[in-house]
């Protein structure tokens, strides 16, 4: 099998967000906006392979600074993570991410996390 790439985790993640769960969590806070993943086990059921696949490319986007891993909590988008995330939905999902925030906060969050 195939090694995950972070390209894909990011994928799965933007499309189990948008067209599964219809529901994106943010954390906002005085310095910046993140975007909190599923389940580390959800996406390996949804990219059909082992758990433990998913666990090094997770963290090779922590190395990278994209996310941050808290205990018992899951993965979170930093700051850098959030505007390459939110990029990807929004160019892959326009309508639909527009369906789910509606127009005023979408507008805010693209406005605050991508600037």
């Amino acid at each position: 099998m195939p090694a995950l790439t972070s390209s894909e985790i990011l994928a799965a993640v933007a499309r189990i967000l948008i067209l599964e769960d219809r529901a994106i969590t943010f954390l906002c806070t005085e310095g910046e906006i993140s975007i909190r993943f599923p389940k580390t086990r959800r996406l390996a059921e949804y990219l059909s392979v082992p758990h433990y696949y998913v666990i090094p490319v997770i963290a090779a986007l922590e190395e990278d600074g994209l996310v941050t891993r808290t205990e018992r909590v899951g993965v979170s988008t930093t700051a850098q993570g959030t505007a390459v995330l939110f990029s990807k939905i929004l160019a892959e999902y326009p309508r639909e991410v527009e369906q789910i925030l509606g127009s005023d906060l979408l507008g805010a969050i693209r406005a605050r996390a991508l600037d």
